[in-house]
């Protein structure tokens, strides 16, 4: 099974301002997402904690130099949405961490009510 993967528009504008390496290594792993969907783990997917989703999930990568995290889940429609990233080479695990699943919660969230809206 293929499983489909989307950008929220807002990671979607991040991304496109990432080199072009990091860009390459995320679409690499995404496409590893893609094919084996949840059942991915280490070293290309943990769990994170702290999130007010049991299911975020962060995709792990590696491109110049840096050390990428995509912070991502599953959707009710089994979708991947990919919500933020970021280069954690160099940073405050604790603040990295803080800030990625902070802003994961957020796009995941207004995910969610968009997908219960049109449903209605």
């Amino acid at each position: 099974m293929v499983w489909k993967i989307e950008f929220v528009a807002a990671f979607k504008a991040e991304f496109d301002e990432f080199p072009e390496a990091a860009q390459d290594a995320i679409l690499a792993h995404a496409l590893v997402l893609e094919r084996q969907g949840p059942i991915l783990g280490r070293p290309y997917v943990d769990t994170l904690k702290d999130s007010r989703h049991a299911n975020m999930k962060e995709l792990r990568c590696t491109a110049e130099k840096g050390v990428w995290r995509v912070a991502f889940a599953f959707d009710p429609d089994r979708k991947a949405i990919l919500l933020t990233a970021g280069n954690k080479a160099g940073a405050n695990q604790k603040r990295f961490y803080k800030q990625l699943i902070a802003t994961a919660d957020d796009r995941f969230d207004l995910h969610l009510a968009e997908l219960e809206r049109k449903r209605k």
